[in-house]
């Protein structure tokens, strides 16, 4: 069975970090770009940072430029996005997602099939 499954959210104060994984299964996400979005309550699922594969390019939103970070680590199959500097205006629920086609970001929004359950984050005092 082919699944994403994303951990690390919880409860931080602002101006704390989190460190969010997307690990595959059934599949390596060695050849494929993979991309981190949020939902917030009330709003749109948005896009928050995209990782090419083999070396390639990183993307971010502007919002959180500067203050989240993307990675991978092909050896455990799984691809972080560790938050630093947070704000209350980042809680959301946080998912990871891949078309199992594009190697490099962007990933055509139409194909992205593959998406994990969600990892909530929250951050408040």
């Amino acid at each position: 069975q082919l699944q994403l499954v994303e951990s690390g959210g919880g409860l931080v104060q602002p101006g704390g970090s989190l460190k969010l994984s997307c690990t595959a299964s059934g599949f390596s996400l060695d050849y494929y770009a993979v991309e981190w979005f949020r939902q917030a309550p009330g709003k749109e699922r948005e896009g928050v940072s995209c990782n090419s594969c083999c070396g390639g390019s990183t993307n971010y939103a502007d919002s959180v430029a500067g203050r989240f970070t993307i990675s991978r680590d092909n050896t455990k199959n799984t691809v972080y996005l560790q938050m630093d500097r947070l704000k209350p205006e980042d809680t959301a629920v946080y998912y990871c997602a891949t078309d199992q086609f594009s190697s490099s970001c962007p990933i055509p929004r139409k194909y992205l099939e593959l998406w994990g359950q969600g990892t909530l984050v929250n951050v408040s005092s």
